[in-house]
């Protein structure tokens, strides 16, 4: 797997740890969101970065007092037809103000990312094989869009009427 960020791979500095499995010492961890809830204090009380992994039926509002604590949040899309996650990173970002990472891994598409992007995601957790060249076109293949979404942009409606 591969970490693409503003259409470049970067490094991965995060963990995803299984709920059974043994925390490391140190480093950057994503829990599922079980986990979180199950060990809460202790995930808190470590002293190194924490992130979330949401699966696509748990909402953001969960965990909606905490979500200034994780470094990252992922979002788990597990099949293309499943859109749960873009409503998860909209209220990531417009109803939670959330200001840190938010990923998306799974069963991410080329040509679902232009919509990811505006939906609040900035990271992608994609297979190794996964076409650099579809996050550069990603952010060119539409020129306006009808429809508010979170990057701020003016919608065709504002350009045209002020």
């Amino acid at each position: 797997m591969k970490i693409v960020k503003e259409g470049a791979p970067v490094a991965d500095t995060w963990t995803h740890v299984g709920d059974e499995a043994e925390l490391p010492d140190g480093g950057a961890v994503i829990v599922s969101l079980a986990r979180f809830k199950a060990e809460r204090d202790a995930l808190m009380g470590r002293n190194a970065p924490l992130g979330l992994r949401l699966a696509s039926h748990e909402p953001p509002a969960d965990v909606a007092e905490d979500l200034g604590r994780f470094e990252v949040v992922a979002l788990e899309f597990p099949v293309f037809r499943d859109g749960r996650g873009y409503t998860h990173a909209v209220q990531l970002r417009q109803r939670f103000a959330y200001r840190g990472e938010v990923r998306a891994l799974g069963d991410v598409l080329w040509d679902q990312i232009p919509h990811m992007l505006r939906c609040g995601v900035d990271t992608f957790e994609v297979a190794d094989d996964f076409p650099l060249e579809a996050f550069e076109e990603a952010r060119t293949v539409f020129s306006n869009h009808y429809q508010p979404d979170t990057t701020g942009r003016r919608t065709v409606f504002e350009l045209r009427h002020g």
